[in-house]
């Protein structure tokens, strides 16, 4: 069986090392773990009184695997989820924070399980998704992968210097597509065909 542990430190290995990219909201990243995250839990991971960019860079694998288990995982209850969709929560909540809760949230209810679209899991929630999931298991993962790739399509819809990240230059799936695809059924995942005429309107 999967562990947390092990779903944390793939996700850590997916995220990569280093780096600031200016097009990022998230700022200065290391393993995933982003500047105002270190700034939000009070990191002070160099020890000089400052949270900055050096704090980033000295954060270790171990170091970002132990917060995600905390404040990505246990904290906001995903643990609480059915262990089939506990992962691709995850994995989005370290990506994309609280939208990750809303995505499942808009799913239950496009579904006709209306449940608060807040970004928080409490009763209303777990009770929709456990039941959901209970009806067909499988279906509803693959669901909410999709509803994950789609989530990228439109934040790159909006906001051109985002793109790259749903695009490779050479025109092919950037890292956010491939990232949600990871948690979908292959038999889901777009064509080249297809990939190509959802972005043909970015130019």
């Amino acid at each position: 069986m999967t562990t947390v542990r092990k779903i944390a430190a793939e996700i850590v290995a997916r995220e990569g090392g280093f780096v600031n990219d200016p097009d990022d909201p998230g700022g200065a990243t290391k393993h995933g773990v982003t500047i105002h995250t270190l700034r939000r839990l009070g990191l002070d991971l160099t020890g000089d009184g400052e949270i900055g960019v050096a704090d980033v860079r000295a954060l270790t694998q171990a170091q970002a695997t132990e917060i995600f288990i905390r404040h990505y995982f246990e904290g906001p209850l995903i643990a609480e989820l059915p262990a089939l969709l506990q992962a691709t929560v995850f994995d989005m909540y370290v990506n994309a924070g609280s939208n990750a809760v809303k995505i499942l949230q808009q799913l239950l209810c496009d579904m006709g399980r209306p449940v608060a679209v807040d970004g928080a899991l409490g009763p209303q929630s777990l009770g929709a998704v456990r039941s959901a999931m209970a009806t067909a298991p499988d279906h509803f993962v693959n669901a909410y992968g999709i509803a994950r790739r789609n989530y990228y399509f439109r934040l790159a819809d909006r906001r051109p210097a985002s793109r790259k990240y749903a695009r490779t230059r050479a025109g092919g799936k950037g890292g956010w597509i491939l990232r949600a695809e990871e948690f979908i059924a292959a038999q889901y995942h777009m064509s080249k065909a297809a990939f190509q005429q959802r972005v043909a309107a970015w130019g």
